[in-house]
């Protein structure tokens, strides 16, 4: 008959069975999903070079993505900017420059709300679709079946998802940009009462080309990561259909948690490299 284990080892197992499926598991993850975006991006390239390039495959992943998040992106962007408006329009008002509202909200929309909704959208809808294609593959051997035949997986599905993925996150950072400043323009005009000479002359004082450069950056690198989280965690499925629904919230939650930070992380770098000039 054995001897009960003691407290102590119990809780050390335990301890390390912690470390073991988190700590340790996350990192694992976050090496995989760099290495996966850097030969991503390695191969991106040669095969433009080469003519290798599935462009069909781009192609097609880019209607997919235009088709899945631009209606999103303009539901959020409204009411996103509206509230930025509302806000900054108070706020102004309480310390007597209104006719800074305009400047301030659409800052505020060009170098936050802009890319920050495109991430979250990309994230939420692209990112959960992405890994929910590829578990599905992984799950039915479909990718195993592929590197069987020697059909290069990165190449043919990967490259193509990670290029449409930055192309599209572009183009939905300028439509989120253009809603905002289109939303903030009528709720300064037509609700609080701001003037328009006005709010068009502040907005061109204070924004610059380079907070246009800044959310351009922050798309691509958005959806890179994206895209490099859902495909690494598609492809890395397992635990049939379960594990496919686990994969895709694991995509939801670890993408927009990255993507805060490298938002963070990038507007920070920005101020301080390129402290804003006074009127």
């Amino acid at each position: 008959m054995s001897t009960p284990e003691s407290p102590a080892v119990l809780i050390g197992r335990w301890g390390r069975g912690y470390l073991r499926r988190h700590p340790i598991a996350s990192l694992e993850t976050v090496g995989d999903q760099f290495i996966l975006g850097v030969r991503a991006l390695q191969y991106l390239v040669i095969d433009v070079v080469t003519g290798r390039f599935a462009f069909g495959e781009f192609v097609r992943q880019c209607a997919f993505m235009i088709k899945t998040s631009y209606l999103p992106t303009i539901a959020v962007a409204l009411p996103i900017s509206a509230t930025l408006s509302i806000q900054f329009g108070l706020l102004a008002g309480q310390v007597g420059a209104t006719s800074l509202a305009g400047a301030a909200s659409g800052l505020a929309d060009i170098r936050q709300a802009a890319p920050v909704v495109t991430a979250m959208l990309l994230a939420a809808a692209v990112g959960s679709a992405i890994c929910a294609d590829l578990g599905s593959r992984t799950i039915r051997e479909e990718i195993a079946a592929m590197e069987v035949m020697g059909v290069p997986v990165l190449r043919r599905l990967v490259v193509p998802r990670v290029a449409a993925g930055i192309l599209v996150a572009v183009g939905l950072t300028g439509l989120s940009a253009f809603v905002g400043f289109l939303a903030g323009y009528l709720f300064d005009v037509y609700v609080q009462g701001g003037t328009p000479g006005s709010f068009v002359a502040t907005f061109s004082s204070f924004a610059t080309m380079g907070d246009m450069y800044l959310a351009l950056v922050k798309a691509v690198v958005f959806g890179l990561i994206v895209t490099v989280v859902a495909c690494q965690k598609g492809l890395s499925t397992k635990g049939g259909p379960g594990g496919v629904a686990n994969s895709v919230n694991a995509t939801v939650v670890a993408s927009i948690v990255l993507l805060m930070l490298v938002n963070v992380g990038f507007t920070q770098l920005y101020t301080m490299l390129f402290p804003r000039q006074t009127l």
